[in-house]
């Protein structure tokens, strides 16, 4: 893009910045489109300012392109996110992204990439806060987090009726005491303006405080696979992902508990009216997610950022 730095694209303020094909796919990425209908997006804008030479983009200018290459409806759809986008960007009440879900229906990845397209840089895993409990709390003291979540039937150390779910029990006494960890670090957060996302099968709808966190944006998702056979191939790929350092035998030896469990933290969030996302693909969980994200931020109406200087020499910028 070098050669192109000149072409200048209006952002939201009254000065014009140099256009950038990657940061604006990455733009179009954070309103849920996927990256190579991004990319082809991108590149017909800059196609379009190769044309006009040093001319400024509109909103209306996107929006053609975006149903040119798109269509109407999708079209439509983007640029609607687009602008929920931007008041995204001057958001200044804290943000707090939950994803919760059962073991191996992809909370990790579909938490990285949504941090990765929304430019949120804290993201917390509920398994390194039960990690860090664990050196504070010896197994004696507090058994249930010194198991894995599927596996916390082991540490029940109360007798119960015959017919308990054990697997059942012992996760609800591990979430509720790694809650008390979430609840700790979600409030640092908060307390320092801070946006982020969380994820982990410790995130069960109702077992936290989310009151106490003032006017922070709380949104939760659960995150679920209803198709076994799709939830079972999950592990072969973390077994190949991960080297063999979690492997697919120790999962699928769990596979039932890991089941009732997803059974239990979906029937809870359908009960507290937390999204159930439970998409084909990666691509259509983020989009759903993003939607979702965008549109609480548009109701609760961002708060505008003090007006930015002008892009220094050399900054990108998209639209």
């Amino acid at each position: 893009m070098a050669e192109h730095r000149d072409i200048p694209l209006i952002d939201e303020g009254d000065y014009q910045a140099p256009f950038s094909k990657g940061l604006m796919a990455q733009t179009l990425m954070s309103t849920g489109l996927a990256p190579e209908r991004a990319y082809n997006v991108a590149a017909a804008v800059e196609r379009r300012l190769r044309r006009r030479g040093p001319a400024a983009l509109t909103l209306a200018d996107l929006q053609e392109i975006a149903r040119d290459q798109l269509g109407p409806e999708q079209g439509d759809i983007l640029i609607e996110r687009f602008r929920q986008w931007q008041k995204l960007r001057r958001l200044e009440t804290p943000l707090i992204i939950l994803i919760g879900g059962a073991t191996g229906v992809g909370k990790s990845t579909l938490a990285t990439q949504l941090a990765h397209r929304l430019g949120i840089t804290r993201l917390i895993g509920t398994d390194m806060v039960r990690q860090t409990m664990r050196a504070f709390f010896a197994p004696e003291l507090m058994p249930a987090i010194h198991t894995s979540s599927f596996d916390a039937a082991s540490a029940v150390r109360v007798p119960v009726p015959r017919e308990t779910d054990l697997s059942k029990m012992g996760f609800i006494e591990q979430t509720k005491a790694v809650s008390v960890g979430i609840e700790a670090l979600v409030q640092r957060g908060v307390d320092e303006a801070q946006r982020m996302v969380v994820e982990g099968v410790h995130l069960v709808p109702g077992y936290l405080d989310t009151s106490r966190w003032g006017e922070a944006i709380v949104l939760e998702f659960m995150l679920a696979i209803a198709d076994k056979e799709r939830h079972r191939s999950n592990f072969t790929v973390r077994e190949w992902e991960t080297g063999g350092i979690r492997p697919l035998r120790r999962y699928l030896e769990h596979f039932a508990e890991i089941r009732r469990i997803q059974k239990y933290m979906v029937g809870r969030a359908q009960a507290l009216g937390v999204p159930v996302i439970d998409g084909p693909s990666l691509d259509d969980n983020l989009s759903e997610v993003l939607g979702l994200i965008l549109r609480r931020v548009e109701e609760e109406g961002g708060v505008d950022a003090p007006a930015r200087k002008p892009a220094a020499e050399g900054d990108e910028a998209t639209a």
